[in-house]
């Protein structure tokens, strides 16, 4: 029967771990993925904050009176460049003293630089119309004719015509008949009157009271 010996086993070489250098590729993969999130996040935050504060109408503004800062709200609105924000009032700056409606602005509308202006204020003409005389239609802003009908014994006609007595006149307010004092079936309109032409009030009074009235709108 024989036998052998063994001699110890030699141990394995104990593995070190090494930190990763700066050429190291997974490093180099997280430093881009963390500056590109860096970089978005900026984007993002510059484009949440990219509006221009604007004025809009908080009622139906129409022209010929003078804007108020109590009839506007400030909006922010993200436009495509600056000229397009140049179109509108800016809500930075304080609203010109004097400033006058050119044409109606919708409540909710931008203000629109096109329909400002320093002009004089509308002289106020209040007629009485009967209901059936006035285009249901008619609103504060509506641009109306003003014609009268004389009445037949006037003029020794059975069908008297219409004179146009003012012409594109622009209404500035039209509550309804329940809403006014006027007699049962007459509605009140007050339309505005150019101070150039005030000249031609007299005449069209004079008119006005002796015949029938009525109105016919342009828009």
């Amino acid at each position: 029967m024989s036998s052998s010996s063994t001699g110890p086993v030699a141990a394995p070489d104990a593995l070190r771990h090494r930190r990763p250098g700066w050429r190291d590729p997974r490093l180099l993969l997280g430093l881009a993925v963390l500056a590109g999130s860096i970089l978005l996040g900026a984007k993002v935050f510059a484009a949440a904050d990219d509006t221009v504060g604007v004025w809009s109408a908080a009622t139906d503004l129409v022209p010929g009176k003078p804007v108020t800062a109590a009839e506007l709200v400030e909006v922010r609105v993200r436009f495509t460049g600056a000229e397009d924000a140049d179109r509108y009032l800016s809500s930075s700056r304080p609203l010109p003293a004097g400033t006058v409606l050119q044409r109606p602005v919708g409540a909710g509308e931008l203000l629109p630089r096109a329909a400002l202006g320093n002009g004089s204020e509308l002289v106020e003409l209040p007629l009485a119309v009967e209901v059936d005389q006035v285009p249901a239609t008619v609103r504060p802003g509506s641009r109306v004719d003003i014609w009268v009908t004389p009445a037949a014994a006037a003029t020794g006609k059975r069908t008297p015509e219409a004179r146009l007595v003012l012409e594109d006149c622009v209404v500035v307010a039209a509550p309804a008949a329940r809403d006014t004092l006027a007699p049962s079936g007459t509605r009140q309109v007050i339309v505005g009157v150019e101070p150039s032409e005030a000249a031609a009030l007299g005449p069209a009074l004079g008119q006005v009271t002796s015949g029938r009235v009525v109105l016919t709108r342009r828009g």
